[in-house]
Order: structure tokens, then sequence, then C-alpha cells
């Protein structure tokens, strides 16, 4: 007697895409089209500013999402910055709230986060026996795209969301811009990176930056030193036996490891009887504005009470009063009374 052959089960039909796991407290958004909903753009819209296809390093200067000028460093070379325009800049300013400013910081970061300074960064640093520095090699440019991408989708984000939203944060240097790039950082500038000059650039690099941090702090706790970052700024102290023969090449490997690199020539030591300095302020004993820097704002700003600011505006800074009360706020965070009249002088500068 033969039997009927049973009908096929549903067994191995295609199942359902699993939901998104969220992690942390960012924006939830499932889909290409939430995102662009979201941001209040139409889904071409959102392609045409994450650029995908990077086309718009091949756009004209019209076309084209950002400005781009170099300018000196103090070290003799240049650096790019790349400044968004009005609408991708809100864009970015978008994401930094809804999904940048969820995403975790290490405690050991200070540089560009809500409640942390320069003067925090300092701190932990001040009367200790030996301070090193060490500096992050053209650390915006080093932040790659797939990088940040691999960060939102352990977020939560599926793929073209983590795509979308790293394409808006990230560019692509233009090869016409790229003429005058210095050597060392070509490579890098040509791909999708950390533009210099983004409002969200910051809080990126905070969030990418998170397991250099763990792991530097462990590094330092281990050896009983102290480390703060400050963007690109590593700064470890302690006492007069840390064993720099272990904490400097620890560093140097577990920079490399995480696609970093260290300025070698920037890596400082400081004893007692020396210069002791951190996000550029003297820790000897607390830290302080060097007085060089308080006398020549001091001077700048007589002069241009004087002879007007124009005069005085000999690096061509594009916003020379918003350069200034930069210089005095840096000051005033760590003297309240030098702040006071700093701002004294500014208050009878003619701006008109």
């Amino acid at each position: 007697m033969t039997t009927q052959e049973e009908p096929a089960t549903s067994e191995f039909a295609p199942l359902e895409p699993l939901p998104p796991v969220w992690r942390w407290q960012v924006a939830r958004w499932p889909t290409f089209e939430d995102c662009a909903r979201a941001l209040d753009l139409t889904p071409g819209e959102l392609s045409w500013f994450s650029d995908p296809r990077h086309w718009n390093d091949r756009a004209n200067h019209t076309l084209r999402h950002y400005h781009h000028h170099w300018i000196p460093t103090a070290a003799g070379g240049l650096r790019l910055i790349e400044r968004p325009k009005p609408r991708l800049a809100e864009l970015q300013r978008r994401v930094r709230r809804h999904v940048l400013a969820a995403l975790p910081v290490h405690d050991a970061a200070h540089g560009f986060h809500p409640g942390r300074s320069i003067l925090t960064c300092a701190e932990p640093h001040a009367g200790q026996e030996k301070v090193i520095r060490m500096d992050l090699e053209h650390f915006f440019p080093t932040v790659s795209a797939r990088r940040i991408r691999s960060l939102l989708e352990l977020a939560g984000y599926p793929p073209a969301v983590a795509q979308a939203v790293a394409g808006i944060v990230t560019t692509t240097t233009p090869p016409d811009v790229l003429k005058n790039a210095p050597r060392k950082v070509r490579d890098q500038l040509g791909k999708p990176h950390l533009p210099q000059g983004a409002p969200s650039s910051p809080a990126v690099a905070n969030a990418v930056t998170h397991r250099l941090d763990r792991r530097l702090s462990g590094l330092a706790l281990k050896l009983g030193a102290n480390y703060t970052r400050y963007a690109d700024d590593l700064a470890f102290s302690g006492e007069a036996t840390l064993p720099l023969h272990r904490l400097i090449p620890g560093v140097r490997s577990i920079v490399a490891d995480e696609g970093f690199r260290l300025r070698e020539e920037k890596t400082s030591i400081a004893a007692k009887h020396q210069r002791q300095k951190v996000a550029g302020l003297v820790v000897n004993t607390k830290p302080a504005a060097p007085r060089t820097h308080y006398d020549d704002l001091r001077a700048t700003l007589h002069n241009c009470a004087t002879t007007g600011p124009a005069a005085q505006n000999h690096a061509g800074h594009p916003d020379f009063r918003a350069h200034l009360r930069g210089r005095i706020a840096w000051i005033s965070a760590t003297s309240v009374g030098r702040g006071a009249k700093l701002k004294e002088l500014f208050d009878r500068i003619d701006w008109s």
C-alpha cells in the first residue's frame, strides 16, 4: 500500500529579519526612510547629503558640500579646514543631538564634552613629579567612515542607516584641494574621513576613541599613572619612579593597535624642576595659562583699542572678534582676575 506524499512544510521558509538590538539612548531609526524623515529629508535628499558614491569630491565648487582652506600650524606644517555649508552643518548638528550625544565617552576624555575643559584635563597632573605628553598624528583625518559605520551598527542601526549617518558626518577631499596636501595625509584625506571644521566631528572623535581611552586608562592604572586626553593630546603623570620604559612603549603599542599613530617628535617628559604643560596650561603647582600668553594677549587688546582691530589681525582670522574672545575665555578658565582685566580691555575696542 502506497502512502501519499506529505505536503512540504514551512520549516525552511524565509524568516522575518530580527528587530534591531539598540544600545545606549540613541534615536531609533530602523530604516533608511525613518532616518530621512527624522532629519526632515526625503530619501533622495538623504542620499544626496550622505554621498554613498562619493560624487561630491568630483563636483564643482558650487555643488560641493564643503568649503576648503589650508591654515599653517605652529609646527610649520599645514592643516586642512573643511567647513560644511549651512544645510549640511545643520544636519550634522541634528545627528550630534539625536545620535552622537548618546554614545559613550570615556571619563579620560576632556575635549569637546559637556562639563569638561582644558582645566579639568590638566588638574589631575598638577603637582606631579613627572608629566609625559604625547600627540596623536592627523587625529581627525585618521577617523575613517568605516570605523564610524561600525560604531553606529554596534549602537543598533542597520547597515543602510549606519552608512547614511556616517556619510553625513564624513567627507572625501576633492583632488584639486589635495594638490596642496602634505604627503603624509594625502591618502587619508582622499578617503572618507572625519572633517576638521564640522560641528559633529568632535563628538564623533570622542565616541570613536572610547576604546583607546579605556585601554590607555587601564595601562596608566596598572603603572600608577594618571591619564587624560584633550582631542589629540595625551597626558600622563605620576611619581618620580613612574616606569617610563613600560609606559611609553605600552602607549605606542595601544595607539597603533587602535588604528592611530603618535607624533614621536612631540613626545615630551618634564620633571618637577622643569616647566610642565598639559593642554596648554602650566601644571607645576596648579593649572594656569602661561604668563607670556596673558602678556601677549593684553598687548594685542591694548593695540586693538588704540589703532583698531584690523591692524592687529596679522594672521588673517576670518572672525577676529570671536578669536580674541576665545583667547580671553581660555585664560579666564584658570584666572578670574586676569580674565576680568582682559575683558575690560576687549570692551574698549571699537568694532564698527
